[in-house]
């Protein structure tokens, strides 16, 4: 018996990379320094390659990732804020609590809007200390989960093909996946966006059974949390050349309903330029979750995608 367990453990773990030196030396050093005078372009210096812009037909998306944050009390202020909140209708909208406050928050906060995890494991719960199973999270009342973000993948140790994994089981059970993907500020300066992207969404295509109930959040690592955003051109760019990619990779139907959204330093102050771009389908917000006004604003920053259309 015990034999077999172990030969389970060793397959479910098949993809994570072990040991990892990252996660081992981190620190508050570990992010790359950012020169505020860099010149942001995802272009790169040669010619870029030609995309289709096809605009996605699905829903407008706005998820709140609240990260490692919050206690009983501010998260309590922060569903009050957001049952508050007027929100425009035609927009599924998303929050992640930390898993210790799931049961609060979905026991306290509007049907308005649904419950997120931040992770899940690889296959059924068992003998896997400290990881939280999709079973788990659906009895709490979660319909969605993130997986494959940059803080998983570059600080915890996650690759590519375990994360793929991760979103095939999520999937299998029923729960809808928020796939993150996106590149390092060493892969934009390299001009390796587009190729750094696609390899992580095929990392998604080979292994999920359906892209029903997935949706991509298209997060560059240099712009998460600090204060560096992509401008509308270059976020546009990017989601046309990944829905340009499922239509010649998956199919144009799947192209075309799966929805794209941006994540990284999205804030009320910038989400309405954001969302008038035709292959920007909503946003994963961090920072700026945490205020229920203003999350409100990004969630509302459909309007302006009503104006451009």
């Amino acid at each position: 018996m015990a034999a077999t367990s172990a030969s389970l453990a060793s397959q479910l773990y098949i993809g994570l990379r072990r040991p990892c030196p990252k996660l081992d030396a981190f620190n508050s050093q570990s992010f790359p320094a950012f020169d505020p005078n860099l010149r942001l372009s995802l272009s790169p210096p040669k010619p870029s390659r030609a995309v289709v812009a096809m605009a996605g037909t699905g829903k407008f998306f706005v998820g709140g990732n609240w990260k490692c944050n919050g206690t009983k009390d501010s998260i309590s202020k922060l569903v009050s804020d957001l049952n508050s909140a007027k929100l425009e209708p035609d927009v599924d909208v998303v929050v992640a609590p930390p898993f210790l406050y799931i049961d609060q928050v979905k026991n306290s906060l509007t049907e308005r809007i649904e419950i997120s995890a931040q992770n899940s494991w690889v296959g059924k719960g068992g003998a896997f200390t400290g990881e939280i199973s999709v079973e788990q999270l659906k009895d709490l009342g979660s319909k969605w989960v993130i997986l494959g973000h940059s803080e998983r993948r570059h600080i915890i140790g996650e690759n590519d093909e375990f994360i793929g994994k991760k979103a095939a089981y999520a999937l299998s059970q029923g729960l809808g996946v928020i796939a993150c993907i996106g590149e390092l500020l060493e892969d934009k300066e390299a001009g390796k966006t587009f190729d750094v992207c696609f390899q992580q969404l095929k990392a998604f295509a080979d292994a999920v059974p359906s892209w029903d109930n997935i949706v991509i959040a298209y997060e560059p690592v240099w712009a998460i949390g600090t204060g560096k955003v992509a401008t509308p051109q270059q976020a546009q760019e990017v989601h046309a050349a990944l829905r340009d990619w499922l239509k010649k990779n998956v199919s144009a139907e799947v192209a075309s309903k799966t929805r794209i959204i941006y994540g990284g330093s999205v804030n009320g102050g910038n989400s309405a330029e954001l969302a008038k771009q035709e292959d920007i389908d909503g946003f994963l917000v961090g920072g700026a979750s945490l205020k229920g006004p203003e999350f409100a604003t990004i969630v509302n920053s459909v309007t302006s995608k009503k104006v451009a259309a």
